[in-house]
């Protein structure tokens, strides 16, 4: 389908955890999969079967953002945030494309495709594969926290934004009415919340984050995403999750 063009109290904690920290030793970067989908698009759910299985992969975040955009047609995506639509469309201006649609796939904020042709995204992932993300981030288990670091680099040309995403590792759904109708689909990794926690310009960082508060019940897994400028390429990441 194709369509012309968090909490106080989370940000206040994270932002009050940033110091100066030793460079982490670079290493093996994944490759960030951001799929744009929603309950009321019928040709989505190939891409919400392809997403489940790209989130078996190690070496793969794979994230499923539901857009609201598309309510009007008689469902309303029980999953969709406003924000998940201008995530989106930042992405479409950064890119260049004449508007949204979905199901779209982003692929380290740099490359774009139709969600559902395995062949087309699995090319596109590989060709990210074969390069680094340059900044290396990553999540540590402190028992009651965890720490999430963030190495030294060069200055980006552009502000660098640390976003904080948290994901519900499987939401079954039943949808009743739209496009859709008498179909249950489960989309993995779908986001739940997506928190701006600093910007980076370069030197290294570490933050303490509450674990207990951010691994909860339809809150399973966590992602650090740093990304430069509004909807630019994915500088680093890191992923953790099942730790509730």
């Amino acid at each position: 389908m194709r369509l012309s063009a968090s909490t106080g109290l989370l940000t206040g904690l994270l932002l009050a955890g940033i110091a100066m920290a030793t460079p982490s030793q670079a290493g093996e970067h994944p490759v960030v999969v951001e799929l744009f989908t929603s309950q009321g698009c019928s040709s989505c759910p190939p891409a919400d079967a392809y997403l489940r299985d790209l989130a078996e992969e190690e070496d793969i975040i794979a994230l499923s953002f539901n857009v609201d955009y598309w309510d009007y047609l008689g469902w309303k995506d029980t999953l969709a945030s406003p924000a998940f639509s201008e995530r989106q469309r930042a992405y479409a201006r950064k890119l260049g494309l004449s508007g949204v649609y979905t199901p779209q796939m982003v692929v380290n904020g740099v490359a774009e495709g139709v969600g559902s042709r395995r062949g087309e995204i699995g090319r596109i992932i590989n060709k990210q594969d074969e390069r680094s993300l340059p900044v290396e981030i990553s999540f540590r288990d402190e028992g009651a926290s965890l720490t999430l670091s963030v190495a030294a680099g060069t200055a980006p040309e552009q502000p660098a934004t640390l976003w904080l995403v948290r994901y519900a590792t499987a939401e079954e759904i039943e949808i009743r009415r739209g496009e859709n109708r008498g179909r249950t689909i489960t989309y993995a990794h779908a986001v739940r919340e997506l928190t701006p926690i600093g910007m980076w310009e370069g030197n290294a960082m570490t933050m303490t984050l509450p674990k207990g508060e951010l691994l909860t019940r339809g809150y399973e897994g966590c992602v650090a995403l740093l990304q430069a400028g509004d909807g630019g390429p994915i500088l680093g990441a890191a992923e953790i999750g099942s730790l509730n």
